[in-house]
């Protein structure tokens, strides 16, 4: 069960952002440039605030990220996510490109987490098609490896708006002008800063929750290797987020993506893989679904 494991954890391990967080990460030149329109960082500032807040509170979501991220290379990942108690998720994640080409899911189920079997695991898991993590972040398998989850939790039940924050703290945020984004009309907002000055902001940070999910993709960031991100950010006429851009360079390769909001506030229903058909890493494998 130890190399079975070792397998899992590195075929459902579909976006170690966070958050992405996570999502989510920069670098490139697509913030401030040519176009810009002047505007007063405070107020630029303020209204992508505004967005995240209210994108933040929906109860529901659904999004779409596409890209280009270190180690999985050309992505095209799709999530629901019902943020409301019990919260229930599902992401599914597509690499079109790399080693690790394929497709998987996770889905977080009345606080348990699942992934998909890929490949070889599936043999391996005595034909069973799903994983279950548990309950729990850490947890020793009962082949006696701890794993620690964390990561993949928060990935698969994370809203990507807390990303756009770190614009909303970057000091070069401002507004760039209008643009349609999937038939809306957006105001587009852009900024540059560095992990080290997003970290130092979260002192400000009050609530302890949101301090800790941008804690968590400020993580992912910095095992990435990234050291500034750019961000950019497209706010819809009720101050919801429509799309968000983060783009950076680390040791790992250049980390490119693009958020995508497609609706919110609409029913989400996430049911867990059949029993019979997953195996949990907690149990002897003979046990597995009885």
């Amino acid at each position: 069960m130890r190399e079975s494991t070792r397998l899992g954890v590195r075929a459902l391990v579909p976006g170690r952002v966070v958050g992405v967080g996570l999502a989510a990460v920069l670098l490139a030149g697509c913030g401030a440039g040519v176009g810009a329109e002047p505007s007063a960082g405070s107020s630029a500032a303020d209204a992508v605030a505004r967005a995240v807040e209210k994108t933040e509170g929906v109860t529901s979501l659904s999004y779409r990220i596409t890209g280009q991220f270190p180690e999985r290379g050309r992505i095209a990942d799709e999530a629901t996510v019902r943020t409301a108690q019990p919260v229930a998720a599902r992401l599914r994640t597509a690499n079109l490109s790399g080693d690790q080409q394929g497709e998987s899911e996770l889905r977080l189920v009345d606080g348990v987490l699942y992934g998909s079997a890929t490949g070889d695991m599936v043999q391996e898991m005595g034909g069973r098609h799903w994983v279950s993590y548990g309950p729990k972040a850490k947890f020793t398998t009962h082949g006696g490896l701890r794993m620690d989850v964390g990561g993949l939790r928060d990935q698969v039940s994370r809203n990507p708006a807390r990303e756009a924050t770190f614009l909303a703290a970057a000091e070069d945020v401002k507004r760039i002008g209008s643009e349609k984004v999937g038939g809306a009309g957006t105001t587009h907002y852009a900024g540059t800063a560095t992990v080290d000055e997003l970290r130092a902001s979260l002192d400000e940070v009050k609530e302890e929750t949101a301090r800790e999910g941008r804690e968590n993709s400020l993580d992912q960031y910095e095992k990435l290797g990234v050291d500034e991100l750019t961000l950019d950010v497209w706010v819809d006429g009720d101050d919801h987020i429509k799309r968000l851009r983060t783009q950076g360079f680390g040791r790992h390769g250049t980390l490119d993506l693009t958020f995508a909001f497609l609706d919110h506030g609409k029913a989400v229903t996430v049911r867990a893989p059949r029993a019979d058909d997953t195996a949990d890493l907690r149990k002897p494998l003979e046990k597995n679904g009885s």
